[in-house]
Formats: C-alpha cells, sequence, structure tokens
C-alpha cells in the first residue's frame, strides 16, 4: 500500500512539476493540445475496440472523443451499446473535470509565475533604494569626516 502511494505521490510530483515548467516556458498551449490528443486517441482506440458497430474506424473513435471531450456534442457518431455510453460517461465526466482542473492549475500557476517575477521586480527595486540610501549615507559620512577634519585643522 505505501509503495503504490509512494508511486503516486512520484508520478503527482513529476506532473506538477512538468507543468510549472511548462507554465513557466509559456508553452502551455502544445501541452494542453497534446495531453488532449493522447487521451482522445487512447479513448478512440479503446471504444473502436468496445463498440466496433457504431465506431468503424479508429479515426471515427478520436473523433467522437474530441467531440465529447469538448463537450461539443454533434451527435454525427454516437455509442449504442451499454460499454459504448459507458466510456461515453467517463470520456464527459473526465473531459469537463480534468480540462476544468488544468485550466484552473495552468491559470493558477500563471498567477503564481507573475506574482513571483513581480515579486523579483520588487525585490531589486527595494536593494536599489537600498543602495541608493547607503551611496547617500557614504556621501553624508565623508562630508562629515571632512568638515571634522578641516574644524580639527584650524
Amino acid at each position: 500500500m505505501s509503495s503504490r502511494h509512494e508511486r503516486v505521490q512520484k508520478s503527482d510530483n513529476r506532473l506538477r512539476s512538468r507543468v510549472q515548467s511548462v507554465v513557466a516556458s509559456r508553452r502551455v498551449f502544445p501541452f494542453l493540445a497534446m495531453v488532449t490528443v493522447v487521451f482522445a486517441v487512447g479513448i478512440g482506440i479503446l471504444v473502436r475496440f468496445i463498440d466496433h458497430k457504431d465506431f468503424h474506424t479508429v479515426g471515427d473513435g478520436v473523433w467522437w472523443a474530441v467531440v465529447t471531450l469538448g463537450t461539443v456534442g454533434y451527435g454525427d457518431i454516437v455509442p449504442h451499446s451499454a460499454w459504448g455510453r459507458f466510456i461515453g460517461v467517463i470520456v464527459i465526466v473526465f473531459g469537463i473535470t480534468f480540462l476544468s482542473f488544468l485550466m484552473a492549475t495552468v491559470t493558477s500557476l500563471f498567477v503564481a509565475s507573475d506574482q513571483a517575477a513581480n515579486d523579483a521586480k520588487a525585490e531589486a527595486r527595494r536593494e536599489a533604494s537600498e543602495n541608493e540610501t547607503r551611496a547617500l549615507l557614504r556621501q553624508i559620512l565623508d562630508r562629515l569626516d571632512a568638515t571634522e577634519r578641516e574644524g580639527k585643522s584650524r
């Protein structure tokens, strides 16, 4: 049980890391497209073999999966068998849940990435301000030293 939990945790960490790197590099669209295509092709192949009467080719299965994932539902290809409809329910629930969750995650990572960039800019401005303050203090101290030396020499 714990080794399964550890594998799931490692897989989750890899996925999270991958999503974060994709967001940081601003390559989100290709990532989302790839995940959707892989899922649609997998479901298309599965539904072709489960319900071959309604899905004459793998292409029909992929088309149906994409249309169903996108919640468009044209109705040009529809599963009629119980297993085909069961897969349809899974695709609908997964499509809505997965894409909504993925979009929310990506959005929050964009916000976090932008916040980190803003924080870095604010830190750079703060450091610049501190450096300017230090430089002014050095000038004041130098003038004070010069004034004291001038006062002692009189």
